[in-house]
């Protein structure tokens, strides 16, 4: 029996570990080894919405943050909208994302999370949560791209992981780079690796929601106008 869309990124997060080199005062964080109820819901949530074996267009993030995908194992979904969104309740976390409010408000309004997740699939060049020692001695959220030697230390493995998300079933034509920056550092690995014809930028959750509050809605409509597009 052929491999359904859930079935291969099932298999994908469930082989998933960072064993590389980081910079000092990095560490990646890997929610599957490190709560067995975040392989268990992620599992869920790819059985719910991708249990067939349609071609999908790409969304791509930085990394997954610590609240966020760092402990659901879902992109963008915190245990907020995995319940009240997507139906599956996580018991040994409780998390909050300000990237995953904006996400799933441009999702209900583009028709909810079935029809959204029968057209897209969100994951990130760097599919592992990376975080970093501040002054003080806590853990801070970072980005792959914080630090010229740690992008030079994941980028072979940013580009297998993008592969291999490809090989689940995407198409390539376009893919949507999530944040400006982002985009710059794809567009190098485009082009050493030749992954995708055309790169798309739309704002970033996570700047919208800190810096755009007000003007959330007309970035809303903008995803929508661009996605909408791409999903016919």
């Amino acid at each position: 029996m052929s491999k359904t869309f859930a079935d291969k990124v099932i298999h994908f997060n469930r082989q998933l570990k960072y064993s590389g080199d980081l910079p000092e005062g990095f560490q990646v964080m890997n929610p599957y080894l490190d709560n067995p109820e975040t392989m268990k819901v992620m599992q869920q949530f790819y059985h719910k919405f991708y249990d067939d074996s349609k071609e999908r267009k790409f969304i791509v993030g930085i990394n997954p943050s610590r609240h966020g995908a760092g402990v659901t194992g879902v992109p963008f979904t915190d245990t907020k909208r995995l319940e009240s969104a997507c139906g599956i309740r996580m018991e040994s976390a409780h998390t909050h994302e300000i990237s995953s409010v904006f996400m799933y408000d441009m999702i209900e309004q583009y028709g909810g999370a079935e029809k959204f997740y029968h057209h897209f699939y969100i994951n990130s060049p760097f599919p592992l949560a990376i975080i970093r020692a501040s002054k003080d001695g806590k853990w801070l959220n970072a980005n792959y791209y914080d630090d010229p030697l740690l992008f030079e230390m994941v980028k072979d493995f940013m580009i297998d992981s993008l592969k291999k998300h490809i090989s689940l079933g995407l198409d390539t034509s376009e893919v949507f780079i999530l944040g400006k920056k982002n985009e710059s550092f794809i567009q190098k690995l485009n082009k050493e690796a030749n992954l995708f014809d055309r790169l798309t930028i739309l704002e970033h959750p996570r700047f919208i929601q800190q810096y755009k509050s007000k003007e959330k809605q007309f970035y809303i409509d903008k995803y929508l106008s661009i996605l909408n597009k791409k999903s016919i």
